[in-house]
């Protein structure tokens, strides 16, 4: 027997506290484009269907940054990898990943960065893979560099790497940013600092990896990402090429 009805699909909400606010004073643009009240609407189909993600268009030289012209990119070469995991540590397969990042002077390629740092014309700073059986991924890049962003006095962004996860709906898909240990500029960085929870801060961070490090090649570094729960990795409300 069947019956007819509306489509109900199970809410979610993400937890309190590991997530930064959608206004953050500290990060000036949030006052501009933060929303003065959010109203959560219920997933229909058209929300929990698509898009295609094309596995057929995505190739391994995708996800190795330094390959993609037809010098190799300046700066100190390094691998990126980790996990795309549920909350209950369960591998999330076939989803895409995306990255994007300043070259290592520390600027986009993009028409809005007027840093006046030099442009590598072997680096784009743009890379995807889409997961394996075990929620895997990994790209070979270089390690981007610090830039001033002009959000206060003397502001500068730690070197940072962005990452977008599309899953197999409109509505899922995820940003937030890696950064790299032990890093000098994290204390006057509001975008890392809101994230109020230090301990979800720190998840923010990636992990040095000698067990993947290639000899006498490129250092290693560790990223695992957690989509839901109170382990979740910290995520961004807004999009965008770079933080100005």
């Amino acid at each position: 027997m069947t019956t007819s009805g509306p489509l109900l699909v199970p809410e979610y909400r993400r937890p309190q506290g590991v997530h930064p606010d959608p206004r953050t004073p500290e990060y000036m643009s949030t006052r501009l484009r933060a929303p003065e009240r959010l109203t959560v609407l219920p997933h229909m189909l058209t929300e929990i269907t698509g898009p295609l993600l094309g596995e057929g268009l995505v190739n391994e030289a995708d996800a190795d940054l330094t390959r993609q012209h037809h010098g190799e990119p300046l700066g100190e070469r390094i691998i990126v990898h980790g996990r795309l995991l549920d909350e209950g540590g369960r591998p999330v397969a076939g989803s895409l990943v995306e990255v994007w990042q300043p070259n290592a002077a520390g600027r986009y390629r993009h028409d809005r960065d007027r840093h006046p740092a030099p442009l590598d014309p072997n680096f784009t700073g743009i890379g995807r893979c889409v997961t394996d059986a075990q929620g895997g991924f990994r790209f070979v890049t270089v390690k981007p560099g610090a830039y001033p962003w002009g959000n206060h006095d003397n502001a500068w962004r730690p070197a940072h790497i962005h990452f977008s996860l599309l899953g197999r709906a409109f509505t899922q898909r995820l940003i937030t940013q890696m950064y790299f240990p032990g890093d000098p500029l994290f204390g006057q960085d509001p975008i890392f600092n809101s994230v109020r929870d230090p301990v979800a801060r720190q998840r923010l961070i990636a992990h040095l990896d000698l067990s993947e490090t290639v000899h006498e090649w490129a250092l290693a570094y560790r990223f695992d990402i957690v989509l839901r729960g109170p382990e979740s990795t910290p995520m961004e409300d807004g999009e965008g090429d770079h933080d100005s």
